[in-house]
């Protein structure tokens, strides 16, 4: 993580129970960083503008800051979101915590989900 990322984003599908890894570009992390863009960024891109937020074609998005992990006080900041089913634009969250410098130790910068699963799953980086 020499310039606060890894190059590397876990895509989860729960429809397909399949993981797929995304190696974006270093032009992309510069323009987005990470954090709260990374999450409106694939929500714009990836989510239909009219669908139901609670349909399986929303998105959860975690992504951690790009200073997250770097080892000094206040950087462990994490956003998450979504397609939100109150305003139906863009729902998101930010927390702190040792979340975000776990997922860029294990390798990742951020975790996206989709689809719906059937049943109960773990994922266990």
């Amino acid at each position: 993580m020499p310039h606060g990322n890894n190059g590397k984003i876990l895509r989860v599908d729960l429809t397909k129970e399949r993981m797929t890894v995304d190696e974006p570009p270093e032009t992309w992390y510069r323009t987005y960083l990470g954090g709260m863009a990374a999450v409106a960024y694939y929500l714009l891109k990836e989510v239909p503008a009219r669908s139901n937020p609670l349909s399986p074609n929303n998105l959860l998005v975690m992504a951690p800051g790009v200073v997250t992990g770097a080892p000094f006080s206040g950087s462990g900041r994490n956003a998450v979101g979504g397609k939100s089913p109150l305003t139906g634009a863009l729902g998101e969250a930010d927390a702190g915590g040792f979340w975000g410098a776990e997922l860029k130790h294990a390798g990742f910068d951020a975790v996206m989900f989709s689809g719906a699963s059937e049943r109960h799953v773990w994922l266990w980086i």
